[in-house]
């Protein structure tokens, strides 16, 4: 067996030194802006003897492993003079004072060339760095010519170092394999859990995507890893990222992989843990000045891996602090070179989909991987990925660094100046909203302004008596967070295309802001889901599958599967108010008594936990007031969720739902979509019961009718994206809080007279095939006769 890595894997893993500096330089990751379209520019000019993107490959044989090395070479020039081979890399830095090229750029370029010269028998070859300047498009060569004998050497060093470590790869995988052959299901099957299981498997295999709506209780975690250790197993992929929006997901997935491990499996997995929850000093200050722990971190971060890697199999946030203050490296960024080595990687979504946060060691442009992707709670990643693909910049913003930047800086405070003025201009242009402004002008500037920031900081690395700038700490600090800012302004502006709406308008504070807006993010998902084998998208509540297959970056032949609910669907009561609505038209005192009335004739037929769901916090104080005013009653106690509520008071809440109560009622008010209404687990008789007010529209705002607009505009329907779908899924999400396990009984009230119109109703999942029609006059009498036929 082979141990594969590629050129830049291999390059940065054995041959960085020194400290983590987050304070920014020329050759920093995020300044070099690998591939992309100046990449694709130079390469089309430079020519008939210029040949791009050149995959490249080869195979060294050590002592004790094979180690398969590959990558893409960005460009072989081939012509009279000879061969080279040229990688480029673009920065908004101006190329010009570079005085070298890094060692890590020229190291990849040197692996490049010696794979070339080694399949074509050259005796020597050139070598050339292109630093490219991504406005001005200005270009700085680095040139070097060596012999193949130099190449040869350099590279077996590289590959020598690297041994051991390919060495504990190949032989972990071999016994992790071992450990997969015969692993049971670690559970007796459920009904139609085995159909699942079979399912995912067969999506992995044909290296598909599954989109799978999977109602609470056929056990979806285990259900989609344990057919993904399998494919492991027979390498049918070779890491599993399972991605989550939720800090309590990522526990039950790690959860699922200890479960399987009592059955034998031999697994290592870890869970990344944000910067700033695992950050030892508290202040993420990641640069040798501020942080003991990120001077000299490179130095040590090789030797605590392996020590980690040779001694534990499971990665979790205490053991890699307890690593990591042993060696005296970063946390964080141990962690994530830990996962280099990782069977299963838990973590949230952005490490695989965010632009300013995916792992670069796994997901670098051009790069792909036999990766399986489990997406849990896949109906969050919509508005998730509108965040990630979208960007803002606020004019009072440069206002503020104009101001900041003072007299010490002057060509800072001037860009500043100018870019503020472009957004002016645009200002006046600017009723409530601008919708596809020119923005080119703006851009340019915000180019430059980047460029001059970052000489700034790239200064403030120097050593003390050579720095030109003599700027305080905190304006440093001030620069770099508004540096990131317009980086990733621009990184977004790269990505524009039919699927992005930019737009003016003012936030609510009055600032005018300019937005680079992702309506559809189904090609920027698409892009980072095609670097995986496989995708399996689930969700409780992932109805209808055709609109997350359109906005999760389905295809035509991606496989659709809808599991079977195993609870008995008779143990849920479903009752549809037939006379009331949270409508904005009817919106008044006497339709909030009407929905209390409602509240009251569902929890007064039994004593319990119940929550109601309501629209927004206007609208749950207006209801919590107005039953309050109806219905004294002293052995009912009423509580409500405030906006902002801190962990303590989170805990404090549903605290409340654990206490048995078989003579009293206690009500909790929440907002639907909120913290309450998914990802919490009240099982048994912590909660008997949901009452859901309203069909869960979001708001209508500007970004909402710019999604709606969007979609009519490409013969959809817009309202159904915008309002309609978004809305039903928080309705469900509320409604599953109340049947977690097989014994579970409980009522569901939807009080809002659209749910039974055939729009809504068509959303309804199977489980909702039988419901009661009821007034304000018989919802008592409906849930009595419900719960009579179970006590």
């Amino acid at each position: 067996m082979e141990a594969k890595v590629s050129v830049r894997g291999i390059v940065e893993f054995i041959l960085r030194s020194g400290d983590i500096d987050n304070r920014i330089g020329s050759f920093t990751e995020q300044a070099m802006l690998e591939g992309g379209r100046i990449h694709r520019e130079i390469q089309k000019r430079a020519g008939g003897d210029y040949r791009a993107e050149v995959p490249l490959a080869f195979v060294f044989h050590g002592n004790d492993v094979d180690i398969r090395i590959e990558g893409r070479a960005d460009g072989i020039i081939e012509n009279d003079t000879g061969v080279t081979v040229d990688e480029i890399k673009s920065t908004y830095a101006d190329v010009m004072k570079y005085k070298e090229a890094d060692p890590i750029h020229l190291a990849q370029a040197r692996f490049y060339a010696y794979i070339y010269a080694s399949l074509e028998a050259l005796s020597e070859i050139k070598v050339r760095i292109t630093y490219v300047n991504i406005e001005t498009e200005e270009m700085r060569f680095f040139n070097e010519t060596l012999k193949f004998s130099e190449l040869e050497e350099f590279v077996t060093n590289v590959c020598v170092a690297y041994e051991k470590w390919a060495k504990l790869e190949i032989d972990w995988h071999e016994e992790r394999n071992r450990s997969i052959e015969g692993l049971p299901f670690p559970f007796p099957y459920r009904d139609g859990q085995e159909e699942l299981v079979t399912n995912v498997y067969r999506t992995i295999v044909h290296g598909r995507k599954l989109f799978l709506e999977a109602p609470t209780g056929v056990g979806k975690t285990i259900s989609t890893m344990y057919p993904s250790i399998c494919a492991l197993g027979r390498d049918k992929a070779s890491k599993i990222f399972y991605l989550t929006a939720k800090t309590i997901t990522r526990t039950v997935a790690h959860d699922s992989i200890e479960i399987l491990r009592e059955k034998g499996l031999k697994c290592k997995n870890i869970i990344l843990t944000a910067k700033e929850k695992i950050c030892v000093t508290g202040e993420t200050e990641c640069n040798p000045e501020a942080c003991p722990y990120a001077k000299g971190h490179y130095d040590r971060v090789n030797d605590a891996m392996y020590a980690l890697l040779t001694g534990e199999t499971a990665y979790t946030r205490e053991k890699i602090l307890e690593y990591a203050e042993r060696f005296s490296v970063c946390p964080f960024e141990f962690g994530l070179d830990v996962s280099l080595f990782c069977d299963v990687i838990i973590g949230d979504y952005n490490y695989a989909f965010d632009p300013r946060a995916k792992l670069k060691r796994f997901f670098s442009e051009g790069s792909s991987g036999d990766y399986i992707f489990l997406i849990d709670e896949a109906h969050n990643l919509v508005d998730r990925a509108r965040e990630m693909y979208s960007a803002t910049l606020i004019k009072e913003r440069f206002l503020e660094i104009k101001k900041a930047a003072g007299e010490e800086l002057t060509l800072v405070a001037k860009r500043a100046e100018r870019c503020n003025k472009d957004l002016l201009a645009l200002k006046r242009e600017c009723d409530s909203k601008l919708l596809e402004p020119d923005i080119e002008p703006f851009t340019k500037d915000v180019m430059r302004l980047y460029a001059e920031i970052e000489k700034v900081l790239q200064d403030a690395k120097a050593p003390e008596k050579k720095r030109k700038y003599d700027i305080p700490p905190e304006l440093r600090e001030e620069l770099l967070e508004f540096y990131f800012e317009l980086f990733d302004y621009l990184d977004i502006y790269e990505r524009l295309d039919e699927n992005y709406i930019k737009y003016c308008s003012f936030d609510a504070t009055g600032n005018f802001f300019l937005k680079l807006f992702c309506v559809n993010p189904k090609v920027n998902l698409a892009e980072c889901m095609d670097m995986a084998r496989s995708t399996v998208l689930f969700s409780a509540t992932l109805l209808p599958i055709q609109y997350y297959k359109e906005l999760l970056a389905g295809k035509p032949e991606d496989y659709e599967v809808y599991a079977k609910s195993v609870f008995d669907p008779r143990k849920k009561g479903l009752f549809i108010a037939r006379d009331v609505t949270s409508k904005y038209t009817r919106r008044g005192e006497s339709e909030y008594r009407a929905i209390a009335s409602y509240i009251h004739g569902v929890v007064s037929k039994r004593h319990g936990n119940y929550m109601v769901f309501l629209p927004s916090y206007v609208f749950l104080q207006n209801i919590y007031e107005a039953y309050e005013k109806q219905f004294f009653d002293p052995d009912i106690t009423c509580i409500a969720q405030s906006s902002g509520m801190r962990e303590e008071e989170r805990e404090e809440f549903l605290s409340r739902f654990n206490e048995e109560r078989t003579d009293s009622v206690l009500i909790g008010f929440c907002v639907m979509g909120g913290i309450f209404s998914e990802g919490i687990d009240l099982k048994n008789d912590a909660l008997i019961g949901a009452i859901i007010v309203g069909t869960g529209l979001p708001q209508i705002c500007l970004e909402q009718d710019i999604i709606k607009d969007f979609f009519d505009g490409r013969g959809g329907n817009g309202f159904d994206y915008a309002y309609r779908f978004p809305g039903m899924n928080k309705v469900l999400q509320a409604s599953g809080r109340v049947i977690r396990t097989e014994e579970d009984i409980g009522v569901v009230a939807l009080l809002d007279e659209r749910f039974l119109q055939n729009s809504y109703r068509s959303l309804f999942p199977r489980e909702w095939s039988d419901y009661d029609i009821v007034s304000l006059d018989s919802v008592s009498s409906s849930v009595e006769r419900f719960w009579d036929e179970w006590l």
